[in-house]
């Protein structure tokens, strides 16, 4: 995906057998520093993220941390209501 994005964005095809560059196009160095990886469990990844913040020697205690997921379909931010417990303040 990475060289795809480098050599062409606009000539790019995919079919059953994955993404190819049809060649002649102008292409993004961008696509170099993307992170295609996925997050199989939301939740899970959110909740660690703010025990890692709530755990940090910097943060006070009295400050509460919070967890939400982006919906990009609706626009709503979802609450994980695990990091919220994990997140309170001390």
């Amino acid at each position: 995906m990475r060289k795809l994005l480098r050599s062409s964005l606009k000539t790019a095809s995919v079919d059953a057998s994955g993404w190819h560059d049809a060649g002649g196009g102008g292409g993004s160095p961008g696509g170099e520093h993307i992170s295609w990886l996925t997050i199989p469990n939301q939740e899970q990844s959110v909740l660690e993220d703010v025990q890692h913040i709530r755990n940090h020697p910097l943060v006070p205690g009295n400050i509460p941390i919070y967890g939400y997921i982006y919906d990009v379909k609706s626009g709503k931010l979802v609450e994980v209501p695990a990091a919220t417990a994990a997140g309170r303040a001390r």
